[in-house]
């Protein structure tokens, strides 16, 4: 999507700032910045928003091999107004948009030539039929291809309901190899009978899930194998934007993982990538190269010269 910040309520007027923004596009900037390669597949319009998300991903080092213009639909907008210092509105324009208009056929081309890891959010699922097909037959596909399946709940209650994206994603997570959630969205993607987070992660766990990756904010995360639990505080930054925070994280956890690292590794770089995430303005802008990724242990103030 475009993506529209205001530095203010929006009804009192004044200027935005224009950028990108997206589940999955941010998760794949993220991945290239540590020099992983990744392909993005969606659509955006043949606008200049649509202009706008195609030169950044170009830039950002993504691959846009399977990337579609739609000529008749628009690129999705997004807005983020600031309410108060600690809260941030998140304003949806995706009715009718390119991506909307997302299909399987543009999945299976984009995976013809195969993937190591395939991400995959609830996001796109909510923004219609088409795109739940797509995102059904990619992880149909990852499951025959042997390429690992990552999860991300990604609840948005401004484009679907909590009971239609269960009934969505319950059977996808069982297909995860990787399934990544708050805690406040892990029972979407869990059987409806499981009532605590325990038995939630369990019957995960019992069907198939390998690593179920609950996130919990300022506290850190957890990771839950069939071998135990593995838990990582936050990291503690100065916090300018936390919108970003969560797809930060996922990408330093499919980082990790691409890199052969244990858990404990994983998740260390996980919360990492979400330390630089809150510590800078934007949903991507702030994150790190593979060379970065030791900035945040330094003092508070410090300079690099």
């Amino acid at each position: 999507m475009a993506a529209l910040r205001a530095g203010r309520p929006l009804h009192l007027g004044g200027s935005l700032d224009l950028t990108v923004a997206g589940a999955e596009a941010n998760v794949a900037i993220a991945l290239a910045r540590l020099g992983h390669r990744t392909r993005w597949a969606g659509l955006v319009g043949a606008d200049e928003f649509g202009r706008l998300v195609l030169r950044t991903l170009r830039a950002e080092g993504v691959d846009l091999a399977h990337a579609t213009t739609d000529p008749d639909a628009p690129t999705g907008l997004v807005v983020f107004e600031p309410r108060t210092a600690d809260l941030t509105r998140v304003l949806y324009y995706r009715a009718h948009s390119a991506g909307s208009r997302l299909t399987e056929r543009h999945a299976a081309a984009a995976l013809a030539d195969g993937a190591r890891a395939v991400h995959l959010t609830g996001v796109t699922a909510a923004l219609g039929p088409g795109p739940l097909a797509a995102v059904r037959y990619a992880a149909e596909q990852a499951g025959r291809t042997g390429a690992a399946l990552c999860l991300d709940v990604n609840f948005r209650a401004r484009l679907w309901s909590a009971r239609d994206a269960a009934e969505a994603l319950r059977p996808l997570a069982a297909r995860a190899t990787v399934l990544v959630a708050s805690d406040d969205e892990l029972h979407l993607a869990a059987p409806e009978a499981a009532d605590t987070e325990a038995a939630r992660v369990e019957a995960l766990l019992e069907a198939g899930v390998r690593e179920v990756v609950v996130k919990r904010g300022a506290e850190g995360a957890e990771v839950f194998t069939e071998d135990g639990s593995t838990a990582r505080a936050a990291v503690r930054v100065t916090v300018r934007d936390t919108v970003g925070a969560g797809d930060a994280f996922t990408a330093g956890y499919l980082s990790g993982r691409l890199d052969g690292l244990p858990v404990d590794g994983r998740l260390e770089r996980a919360v990492t990538l979400g330390g630089f995430a809150v510590a800078a303005a934007g949903d991507w802008e702030g994150l790190p190269t593979r060379a970065e990724l030791g900035l945040l242990s330094a003092a508070p103030g410090t300079a690099l010269r």
